[in-house]
């Protein structure tokens, strides 16, 4: 018996779990629209990445690929609704503070930039985006005692820059 192509795997799979998939990103989201958005990016991923997931494991990875991409979501919402709230409490403030507030959020900005990547990438992902350092570790692929160095190097770096500010 010939083994299956790429695409008759794939729709093998897709017609297998794109139903319970969307039904665990449904109750997650609440939301019929984002959740079909999560699925198809979840297959499209799970299409780039399918020779390297393990035979037997596709359900596993379609799951934490969904869950991941809902929590990504979900961080971003969380950042652009504090982004919109300090937006109007700096409309309240005086200009001063104001431009005073955009020249510091600049040079951290800046100070951020010069962070070495595996740094910056770590501090952003804990501090911009709220992952823990487990879930860090297991994006990056990397142990969490990497993650923790990596992270007390950037607010290392950032410190002494800060004093500089």
């Amino acid at each position: 018996m010939p083994k299956p192509s790429k695409e008759q795997k794939f729709n093998a799979l897709y017609s297998e779990w794109v139903q319970p998939l969307f039904r665990f990103i449904y109750y997650k989201a609440q939301d019929q629209s984002l959740s079909e958005d999560i699925v198809q990016d979840t297959f499209v991923k799970f299409w780039d990445k399918m020779e390297t997931v393990g035979e037997g494991k596709e359900k596993a990875y379609l799951f934490a690929s969904a869950k991941n991409l809902f929590l990504n979501k979900i961080a971003h919402d969380k950042i652009v609704d504090t982004h919109m709230k300090t937006q109007t409490e700096a409309i309240v403030k005086s200009p001063h503070y104001d431009l005073e507030m955009t020249e510091f959020q600049q040079k951290l900005n800046e100070a951020i930039e010069k962070l070495p990547h595996k740094q910056r990438e770590v501090f952003l992902m804990n501090r911009i985006d709220g992952y823990k350092y487990r879930e860090i570790a297991a994006l990056l692929d990397i142990s969490q005692k990497a993650v923790e160095k990596r992270m007390s190097q950037a607010l290392l770096a950032l410190r002494k820059l800060h004093d500089k500010i």
